[in-house]
């Protein structure tokens, strides 16, 4: 099985080095103990201070307070189609940061569609978003007192509910295809060519079609959170002497403007 190595980067200088470091731990443990059994992919998670601190070939996820526009938040990917994050520095960033390693590791180029039973009948294909439907904090759970996201399993897609069987880690998804509080799926339809999503951001589960997908850049993800206004601010909403080879930094730097607000000296 493939590792993937994920970097949790400081980027406002605020936060505690030694939440920092918990906090990775924390992602580490969920990848490797939660993640991994159930989706087949490893991962390593380890916190660095700065961007340039990295070591070449770590997928970045970086916290920061300067973000221009909400729709910055969440996944990305570079101009190497590498995957990245960028999460907001908020009191659910910890959540967040799991939110998007999760989805990254099992999807990391934004791109992976499921077909499955659609919600009128027939089959769509739904892109695969293991957190989209269960990112609500009331789904969560802790790993040694830090708050991790829930997500679903293989079996969200089956057709018929089974007992016995797990369809989220937690448990709070309870049948397939469910959608809870505060949550999404996104799903394309074949026959008429139209993207849809089912939204809980009210008091019911609506279906609504996502209009302009086509008329947006970047994986279908990033096309996706674009368009979605989360009602959690996920982002309308979706990463040798052991310093970063300079042009890698550069590289790094160059992908992070624009997204970020320059600092006012």
């Amino acid at each position: 099985m493939l590792t993937h190595h994920i970097a949790l980067v400081d980027d406002t200088g605020r936060i505690d080095a030694g939440l920092l470091s918990q906090t990775a731990a924390a992602l580490q443990t969920q990848a490797m103990r939660d993640l991994a059994p159930i989706w087949k992919k490893e991962a390593t998670v380890t916190y660095f201070p700065h961007l340039e601190h990295v070591p070449p070939g770590f997928w970045p996820i970086i916290l920061s307070d300067k973000i221009n526009q909400r729709s910055d938040a969440g996944y990305h990917t570079d101009k190497n189609h590498q995957p990245f994050a960028l999460v907001a520095f908020d009191k659910s960033w910890q959540l967040t940061c799991s939110h998007e390693m999760c989805e990254m590791l099992v999807d990391p180029w934004g791109n992976r569609l499921h077909t499955a039973p659609g919600p009128r009948g027939g089959y769509v294909q739904y892109l695969v978003e293991v957190c989209d439907p269960c990112e609500d904090a009331s789904c969560a759970y802790e790993i040694n007192g830090i708050q991790v996201s829930d997500f679903y399993t293989p079996h969200f897609f089956d057709p018929s509910k089974s007992a016995g069987v797990r369809y989220s880690f937690t448990g709070s998804i309870t049948s397939p295809l469910t959608v809870k509080s505060n949550g999404y799926l996104s799903w394309h339809d074949p026959k008429n060519g139209k993207w849809y999503q089912a939204i809980h951001f009210g008091k019911r589960l609506q279906i609504k079609e996502l209009k302009g997908i086509d008329k947006q850049a970047g994986s279908l993800r990033s096309r996706v959170d674009r368009l979605t206004k989360s009602p959690k601010g996920l982002g309308p909403a979706k990463s040798a002497a052991v310093a970063l080879h300079p042009s890698s930094v550069k590289h790094w730097k160059g992908e992070l403007k624009g997204l970020v607000k320059e600092d006012a000296n």
